[in-house]
């Protein structure tokens, strides 16, 4: 399997090329062109009660697509669902914690479980539930902006708002605590925030979905005032 990132870092796709016979699974609706003699089958990977948890509790699709090479060099592109970039991580016999959207597509050999992060997350606001994935294999996860990847060694630590974490190792001691008192989680526009602390890899993003969201609601009405002004 190859894997060729074009237009990093805020309009990635992915393009992936395939030997005679091999595999990869990706979310529904991420596919936006391939080769004519490629295979496609829609399955509810891991049975029924895995495709359940992965869609009511994460919003990951409850149907993945797998793409399997006919010939040599069958392709595939693949596409998250928002502006932002792509990475590829080669997953060797270990396990990572993914954002819940994040997921984008992986190679026969690697697990895609739903993890419940338990109460202390849900205040969060952000990341209610991460997916566990592990094996052997490759991995792309999207961001939301371009994704900075972090390696963190033995005791070292670092404060990541909980809207930018994309992905960590679960070796990775964290902590989601208030960004200072609290005045400041209610009135600084930062809320809640994560201490990881190494060692382990991390993935932040550069931007955050309910943040640009929120400013562009914001910027709707008087859009539209200006609009009609302009029209009248």
């Amino acid at each position: 399997m190859e894997v060729e990132i074009l237009y990093q870092s805020t309009s990635a796709i992915a393009k992936v090329s395939l030997e005679k016979g091999e595999k990869i699974q990706a979310e529904s609706g991420s596919m936006g062109a391939m080769s004519t003699t490629l295979s496609m089958e829609t399955t509810a990977e891991g049975g029924l009660i895995k495709s359940l948890n992965r869609s009511l509790f994460s919003g990951e699709s409850f149907f993945l697509n797998t793409y399997t090479a006919v010939q040599e060099g069958d392709f595939v592109f693949l596409a998250p669902p928002i502006p932002g970039d792509i990475s590829v991580v080669e997953m060797n016999n270990q396990s990572l914690l993914v954002q819940s959207g994040s997921y984008m597509a992986s190679s026969v050999g690697i697990e895609i479980e739903t993890k419940w992060e338990g109460a202390k997350s849900f205040f969060a606001g952000e990341g209610l539930v991460m997916l566990e994935i592990s094996g052997t294999g490759t991995l792309l996860i999207s961001s939301f902006g371009a994704i900075h990847h972090v390696t963190l060694n033995a005791n070292e630590s670092i404060v990541v708002d909980t809207g930018h974490l994309v992905a960590f190792d679960p070796k990775i001691q964290y902590e989601i605590k208030r960004v200072a008192g609290w005045k400041s989680t209610m009135f600084s526009g930062e809320g809640l925030v994560v201490d990881l602390t190494g060692p382990g890899e991390l993935y932040m993003q550069s931007r955050v979905q309910s943040s640009f969201f929120a400013s562009l609601l914001a910027t709707t009405p008087e859009m539209i005032l200006k609009m009609i002004n302009g029209n009248g």
